[in-house]
């Protein structure tokens, strides 16, 4: 046997099967790309169909991290400083002030409560305007974590009240403290986000996604901590020019649906 020939025919046949590899090799990414090219033309092809569009923020920060924190219990040494007002505090983590100055809603709302926030409430600058109720004569507010607002947690959040002649009355304050990040993972992008919104049929027809911002959501509610994991709140104009919102988990893409508890109302301390 001619051991030369057999190894050069081996080293041939070797090469031949490594460029076939190569080639297969080539062939699978090809069509991994064009699987994900497809998949991202047929949800922007469900929102062109929809006439649903979109105005969506640079997808900059692609992790975030699940966040836990600690419930406040309110003393009254905490609250020396607070002027022109009453406070109570209600079963340890409910703060109820009363105002006495003489506040319009007009002087409240400018600039979203801001200066009313700082100047009233225990660490008011942590809390941003939600919404404004005029029909229950309120505004509600949420605690936010660097920059980021809590959504709809009873323990992070505020409700200022007013009467029928618009005079500022009362607000009732939760808070949380100790922040602390941990457990970082990815986020799905705000297209994949309302794609997936789209996909399940909860936008409407001839809407317009306005904006997709991070916050937070509870996780886990304990007696004294609280747990939140990573949430997007799409926000959309429908055709009638209604608003409405809708949240996601950030990492799974899960619908949240907000249920809030009341909290009991027991051992009021008074505090001037």
């Amino acid at each position: 046997m001619d051991w030369s020939k057999t190894k050069t025919i081996f080293i041939i046949v070797f090469s031949i099967l490594n460029v076939f590899l190569y080639f297969l090799f080539l062939n699978r990414n090809a069509n991994i790309e064009n699987l994900e090219v497809t998949g991202k033309t047929s949800m922007e092809d469900v929102l062109k169909q929809e006439n649903i569009t979109y105005k969506l923020p640079p997808f900059v920060d692609k992790e975030a991290s699940f966040v836990s924190a600690d419930i406040v219990d309110f003393h009254k040494e905490s609250l020396k400083d607070l002027k022109g007002q009453k406070t109570s505090i209600i079963g340890d983590n409910l703060l109820r002030s009363t105002i006495t100055d003489k506040i319009t809603l007009q002087e409240a709302k400018k600039d979203d409560f801001k200066a009313f926030l700082s100047q009233y409430v225990l660490n008011g600058t942590e809390y941003v305007l939600w919404e404004v109720a005029d029909d229950q004569k309120k505004a509600v507010f949420f605690q936010q974590f660097e920059g980021r607002p809590i959504y709809y947690s009873p323990s992070a959040m505020l409700e200022v009240s007013w009467n029928e002649n618009e005079k500022i009355q009362s607000y009732e304050q939760h808070m949380l403290k100790d922040f602390a990040n941990f457990n970082k993972k990815d986020l799905l992008s705000p297209l994949e986000i309302i794609g997936s919104l789209a996909s399940r049929g909860l936008l409407k027809q001839n809407s317009e996604v306005t904006n997709v911002k991070m916050g937070y959501s509870t996780l886990v509610r304990l007696t004294e901590t609280q747990v939140f994991a990573p949430t997007w709140d799409v926000q959309v104009k429908l055709e009638n020019g209604e608003k409405e919102h809708h949240f996601l988990s950030a990492n799974e893409g899960k619908v949240i649906e907000f249920q809030l508890e009341k909290e009991p109302e027991v051992n009021e301390e008074q505090s001037e």
